[in-house]
């Protein structure tokens, strides 16, 4: 009785429009056409899916050449530091082309900290380092050091 009041109501069911069973309208037109699911033309979906391609393209292209910019730098640093060569990065520059180099706003920052690093070898730049330090500081050190060493021979040698 349960299975004969079940089937009825989901005749009713069907019959108001609700769906619920197999018997599903299909909607005019191939429902394995791309265009149609996507609701475009077949012209419109065409132009979409070139559309895509291209971007993906451009994304690529980008997405390579910022890994040949990085592989760059790494062989930049490698041979600053004297580390042994990748042919990954080698490999990564070729394929982004022979136009890639080092980012500029990095470039900049290499550039900035090898000018400091030459200044800190000169002469001039110790000269610079002994300006920048405390005299007084440095003369009350050398007169306890002096002193010191006057007390310890002092005590060490009976003559003086």
């Amino acid at each position: 009785m349960a299975f004969f009041m079940k089937s009825m109501i989901s005749n009713q069911i069907k019959n108001l429009g609700f769906g619920g069973g197999s018997e599903e309208k299909k909607e005019e037109g191939n429902p394995s056409d791309p265009a149609t699911a996507q609701g475009m033309t077949r012209e419109e979906y065409e132009e979409y899916q070139k559309q895509m391609i291209e971007e993906k393209m451009e994304r690529d292209a980008a997405f390579t050449q910022k890994k040949g910019e990085r592989a760059c730098l790494r062989v930049h640093l490698r041979e600053k530091y004297r580390l042994p060569k990748s042919e990954m990065d080698e490999t990564q520059i070729q394929l982004a082309g022979d136009d890639v180099d080092v980012p500029e706003d990095l470039r900049k920052m290499v550039d900035e900290d090898q000018e400091e690093e030459e200044d800190k070898d000169s002469i001039l730049g110790q000269l610079q380092n002994l300006q920048n330090m405390d005299l007084d500081t440095i003369k009350e050190k050398a007169q306890a050091t002096f002193t010191e060493m006057k007390q310890t021979a002092e005590q060490k040698c009976s003559v003086m």
